[in-house]
């Protein structure tokens, strides 16, 4: 997420979807098009991903506050949700079991929601909480948390584990924000938005991190979502760019990505393949999509 001025912002007004095109395998790659008509979302659009069943989902459409479930063939979408006490996700993930998990950077929580009755409910609270922002889980179903504060541009690092308890992996960091493992699990990304630099750590067995190292930084424009492909290519959101950023293993900027937006804040690999990555815009309150050769690490 990358922290708008006014959080409860809305947008002016939303339509049908424009042109929305199913992604297809014989459409060029890296060429991104239009899957929703602009300004169906808030603009704090963020967490796409898919569940199990291949449906897709997408926090804060129409408004702050809610969960939409979006047609990819269409482009249309609905309310799935709306989240209770003004809590407002900023992405959502789904663990080994096909569990959601949303953090709620407004109430310090990570929610959980039941995607057969649609309740929703606190997984984790905790008051040292900054404003929790981006999750990635492994195998294990144990959640790597990101958690700025984007206030002073600082921000923490946390794992929760299959007891629901928080531990907190690293704090006095720069602004934390996009966050991704690697393929095998060994490696954990995260990007500090405001200091413009990606941090790689080794993860062992126990989800332990430790040999923190400098992975990459950019003179210019934020960070915000990252997601990694099979072959362990790193895909990081340019926030005011406007460009997906490609990335190898060994820090080496493959190729970047052009949107139409230029306020990237979150990607996912979807489609039955896994090659077809589909982007929320800030700036245009929509979503995006464009094939890749490679699919997503989850595919």
């Amino acid at each position: 997420m990358r922290k708008q001025i006014c959080l409860m912002a809305m947008m002016t007004g939303w339509g049908l979807p424009m042109m929305a095109q199913q992604a297809t395998p014989d459409r060029p790659l890296y060429e991104a098009r239009d899957l929703t008509a602009e300004n169906m979302f808030s603009v704090n659009i963020e967490g796409p991903n898919f569940d199990k069943a291949g449906n897709f989902y997408v926090v804060n459409f129409k408004q702050d506050g809610t969960v939409g479930k979006i047609n990819t063939h269409t482009g249309a979408g609905e309310v799935f949700v709306t989240l209770p006490d003004s809590s407002i996700a900023n992405g959502i993930h789904f663990n080994s079991k096909g569990a959601m998990f949303l953090p709620d950077f407004i109430k310090h929580n990570v929610l959980t929601i039941d995607l057969k009755t649609k309740k929703v409910s606190v997984y984790v609270h905790s008051d040292k909480f900054n404003q929790p922002n981006d999750l990635c889980i492994n195998r294990k179903d144990q959640i790597f948390v990101s958690d700025p504060k984007w206030a002073n541009n600082t921000g923490q690092l946390w794992r929760i584990d299959a007891n629901r308890s928080p531990v907190l992996l690293e704090a006095n960091m720069g602004t934390t924000n996009g966050i991704e493992l690697s393929p095998d699990e060994k490696t954990l990304y995260v990007n500090e938005s405001v200091q413009r630099k990606i941090w790689k750590y080794e993860v062992d067995k126990a989800g332990n991190i430790s040999h923190k190292t400098l992975f990459a930084t950019f003179p210019d424009f934020g960070f915000d979502g990252m997601k990694c492909d099979k072959a362990g290519n790193l895909y990081i959101a340019r926030w005011g760019k406007g460009v997906i950023a490609v990335m190898s293993p060994q820090g080496t900027l493959i190729r970047e990505v052009p949107l139409k937006g230029k306020q990237c804040s979150n990607l996912v690999f979807g489609d039955k393949d896994g090659k077809t990555v589909y982007v929320t815009l800030q700036d245009r309150k929509c979503v995006e999509t464009f094939r890749v050769a490679i699919a997503g690490r989850k595919f």
